[in-house]
């Protein structure tokens, strides 16, 4: 009778290997299948450009048509116009402080391809006020302003090219009457 009564523990380990086999089976495959991942994921992080591999990349870009004619366009009178006024605003978008401008124009000049924006007037100066895609819901407040608003903007990028005669002023945040009327909302799992 004591042989029987090993018999149920016998089965019992047997049941117990036959649980814990998958278990270790899918728990090693999930780690490698992880391990693959995170081995990619490193080799499609490229790194970033050294200061002379960048300096390169640009000469040779120079060199192509597209390149020469942004090197005339920018020695252009057109060019040295928008480059003036881009000078005008760096300290602000350097320091990303309160720019005063008022609403001169709720369209964008023909043929723009830049989303919804508008033009402002910063200390007589014209520009390009570029928010981002005219569908976009975050940007509805904006729809309300009207021409001569007077509104105060933050920016962390001035953009230029030779297809506009203006820089294009990129905002993080506008204020109209001493209300937020728009804030760009942080980027997700960046900076």
């Amino acid at each position: 009778m004591a042989a029987n009564e090993f018999k149920p523990a016998k089965n019992m380990k047997k049941v117990m290997y036959a649980l814990i086999l998958p278990l270790v089976v899918v728990s090693g495959l999930v780690l490698a299948n992880g391990e693959i991942k995170n081995e990619t994921a490193k080799k499609s992080i490229p790194k970033p450009l050294s200061a002379a591999d960048r300096k390169a990349a640009l000469k040779k870009w120079e060199a192509t048509p597209e390149g020469i004619k942004y090197k005339e366009w920018e020695a252009s009178p057109a060019g040295k116009k928008v480059y003036a006024s881009e000078a005008k605003i760096r300290k602000h978008i350097s320091a990303f402080t309160n720019m005063e401008a008022v609403v001169t124009s709720l369209s964008l000049p023909p043929g723009s391809r830049l989303g919804f924006g508008l033009m402002v007037r910063i200390n007589g100066v014209d520009y390009i006020l570029g928010y981002g895609p005219e569908k976009c819901n975050e940007l509805q407040q904006l729809h309300s302003l009207k021409v001569n608003d007077k509104i105060i903007i933050r920016s962390h990028s001035v953009l230029h090219a030779p297809k506009y005669s203006y820089a294009i002023v990129s905002i993080n945040y506008v204020k109209r009457d001493s209300k937020i009327i728009y804030k760009r909302a942080p980027r997700k799992g960046g900076c």
